[in-house]
């Protein structure tokens, strides 16, 4: 059970659209799924989303994850495109990397921005953290009831309301929607979601409050759900099918039904078997980590059942998530290329050929449905240098195919294992530190942090406490040297960094209808090190037997914050692997260019763009194509001035350090960059706002852009960059 899972548990207790395909079961399709896709071709939609599985090296010498999955990897270069220049959002977890990709919306319009719990301030002025893992339309006090209530909707938008739902457009076209194991779109916790959906007194009900039938609790009712299009027979013959309930969608959604649990699920199938042969007839077996042969049998079956979209979730591939896989290690986790590393990979890349292989025999390929791969985050790894030194763990052959060669291996330093993150007592460092200032954090290495009693974000025991912080430094058993906790570095390589409330405003933290979960400030810290409010105040090696880790994530390092987009399928280019310099993409850009080749559209405005770069001319609406090299100019500055990894994202981390850091007198330095950056934030709110609604009239809307407008707004973006970009250039001259 990886670190993701952990939480999760802690915190909750073929048909083609109508189209027979010859040799599978019959079910009629009362309602035909009709996607109005401009290629007129495309009939499913799969949606993959990995946990922490990485394009780029982690290793020099070490062939990444999807390179020791030819079977995916080869499909996605072939046969479309890998946009090797994706981002995440801030902070880099599964939660919310699930949800803007998901929703197209960054996190401060979903108001889930610290993840994979997020913290609340109670009347009390102490801060709790409820989990970011619930079901769509929880409400906060549903999910932790505080001392005092928070009517708020967990998923709410600025304007209060629930965020509309990423199944609504499918199924209002026809199109039943399958998710299995992905965040916030399945029930998670047990028993308040299960009450909740089937009511209180149901037998649905009673079993996952019963303690006769405890095991049952997560098995049944948590990790699947097929939320159905009107009149679809699979829940409208099913006696377990329950409402699905959105009360706040735009439009209205009324009648819908939806099967929640492998209970009602695998029958309604025919019965699940995963890739191994092994039965599928509950969910607490899988822990929400899923490998590739457990999902991708249940998205098969899915697709052949008559289901034409299916969202899904597969576990990280360096976690063992024995005995599942075929890897015979006991070790909790691995460094690249280890033995037990390349097996679990071996057997993920297996799976991946049988799927295809499937889909293809069943007439599900490239050439009807439309194909996403992306992961919710990268990884750093924490350990010793491997040896050998110039170990691969495997070595790829001129026709591609992966064999084992020289394991690495993780030896023993300074007395801790050669494997895993280094757990740190954040708070009892500060206070040996001599600040005693009491404060909460969510756990992290971009530790999130509370004060009690809530003070203004600039007080002064906020800002002794930051420079306190920040000053500190921690022996690593790993290197054997003594490392800062905020981490080195400047500009592009900037380790860490650390961001009060007008910083966390211009990377999208924050919440307008619900300030009382703004932290007061995030010190994104060194990426070997995991912050915790337990344990000593030396840094302690989680163990690499059982359940450790050694994989960080949620904070701003490249090998986190970049990630890809793998998409095949009708008036997708095939472009193979395109280079991160090529265009900026990041998290929110895949909704809308889903809803692009699906021909459908949200009730809202995304945040993200088309990405135009990577789809066929034949596809694009004339809107986009009009101007259409000044458009993606727009779509290019948008994203680096509103993007939390985009060049202003990344001068604002490293003005707030400096900012935050200083001492001067009257704390004019600190005053005076902050103010700049609220001052962006501003200036950056208004252009971003015109962008993305003339973005939005013109992939949805049907209305070109205006070609001066247009430049006018590139010109005001390219303007506010240079000012940044001079300020971090000369930070003692730009604080005056």
């Amino acid at each position: 059970m990886n670190f993701v899972s952990m939480l999760r548990r802690a915190a909750l207790s073929t048909f083609s659209c109508g189209v027979l395909v010859l040799g599978l079961a019959s079910s009629p399709q009362a309602q035909s799924c009709q996607l109005n896709s401009p290629s007129g071709k495309i009939k499913h939609v799969v949606y993959i989303e990995f946990d922490n599985v990485h394009f780029t090296r982690d290793n020099p010498n070490v062939p990444s994850d999807l390179e020791q999955m030819p079977n995916l990897l080869n499909f996605l270069q072939d046969k479309g495109t890998l946009d090797a220049g994706d981002h995440t959002v801030l902070i880099s977890h599964t939660a919310n990397g699930i949800l803007t990709t998901q929703t197209g919306l960054y996190s401060d319009d979903t108001s889930i921005f610290v993840a994979n719990s997020f913290g609340l301030f109670t009347s009390t002025g102490d801060a709790v953290f409820p989990s970011s893992f619930f079901y769509w339309t929880d409400k906060v006090e549903d999910i932790q009831p505080p001392t005092d209530t928070d009517a708020n909707y967990a998923l709410t938008t600025p304007q209060g309301q629930n965020v509309p739902a990423p199944w609504v457009p499918f199924t209002r076209a026809g199109c039943t929607v399958g998710a299995f194991s992905t965040a916030n779109i399945v029930l998670e916790r047990t028993p308040f979601d299960v009450i909740k959906v089937f009511g209180a007194g149901s037998p649905q009900a009673m079993e996952s409050t019963s303690t006769a039938v405890k095991p049952n609790q997560t098995d049944d009712f948590e990790g699947a759900a097929i939320h159905c299009a009107l009149n679809d027979p699979i829940c409208g013959s099913n006696a377990n099918a329950v409402a699905d309930v959105l009360p706040d969608e735009p439009g209205g959604y009324n009648g819908y039904q939806a099967l929640f649990g492998l209970k009602y699920i695998a029958p309604a199938l025919g019965g699940i078997t995963d890739y191994h042969g092994v039965p599928i007839t509950g969910f607490q077996s899988l822990s929400f980590d899923p490998t590739p042969a457990q999902t991708l049998a249940v998205v098969e079956d899915m697709l052949k059942a008559g289901i034409p979209v299916v969202y899904a979730y597969i576990a990280d591939a360096h976690d063992n998530q024995a005995p599942r896989s075929l890897n015979s290690s006991t070790e909790g986790t691995f460094g690249p290329g280890e033995i037990g590393y390349v097996q679990q990979l071996a057997d993920y890349n297996s799976a991946f050929g049988t799927f295809f292989q499937h889909l293809k025999h069943a007439g599900i390929d490239e050439n009807n449905t439309l194909f996403i791969f992306t992961p919710d985050e990268g990884d750093h790894f924490v350990g010793v240098a491997p040896v050998p030194a110039n170990c691969d763990g495997a070595k790829i052959k001129k026709n591609g195919e992966v064999v084992p060669d020289v394991p690495c291996t993780y030896p023993a330093a300074n007395g801790a294992t050669g494997i895993g993150e280094l757990d740190l007592n954040l708070p009892l460092v500060v206070s040996n530190a001599g600040d005693a200032t009491p404060f909460e954090i969510h756990s992290d290495d971009a530790a999130t942090t509370y004060l009690n009693g809530q003070p203004l974000f600039n007080a002064p025991v906020v800002r002794t406490l930051e420079q306190t912080m920040a000053s500190q430094s921690v022996f690593n058993p790993h290197t054997g040297l003594a490392e800062s906790l905020l981490g080195n570095g400047l500009g592009r390589d900037l380790q860490g960094a650390i961001v009060d409330q007008i910083g966390q405003k211009l990377l999208h933290m924050h919440s307008e209808i619900d300030p009382d979960r703004d932290p007061t400030f995030t010190f994104f810290g060194n990426p070997n090190f995991f912050f915790q409010a337990s344990g000593p105040a030396t840094a302690v090696v989680g163990s690499n037997v059982g359940s450790g880790f050694a994989w960080n994530h949620g904070d701003i390092q490249p090998e986190i914050a970049r990630t890809y987009i793998g998409i095949v399928g009708p008036g997708v280019k095939k472009l193979g692997v395109t280079k991160p310099r090529d265009f900026f993409t990041d998290h929110v850009d895949l909704r809308p260019t889903m809803m692009m080749l699906t021909g459908l559209t949200d009730d809202y405005k995304h945040d993200g763009r088309v990405i135009t770069e990577i789809l066929d001319q034949s596809v694009l609406p004339s809107s986009l194509k009009a101007h259409q090299n000044t458009l993606e100019s727009l779509g290019q500055v948008y994203k680096q001035i509103n993007a939390p990894f985009g060049d202003l994202a990344e001068d604002t981390l490293e003005i707030s350090t400096y900012a935050i850091t200083s001492t001067s007198a009257g704390d004019t330095i600190y005053s005076n960059l902050e103010g700049k950056i609220a001052a962006w934030t501003s200036e950056r709110d208004g252009i971003a706002a015109q962008i993305k609604q003339m973005l939005d009239e013109a992939e949805f809307g049907g209305a070109p852009i205006n070609e001066k407008a247009a430049k006018q707004l590139i010109d005001q973006s390219q303007d506010l960059l240079r000012f940044a970009d001079r300020c971090v250039a000369n930070l003692a001259k730009c604080a005056k």
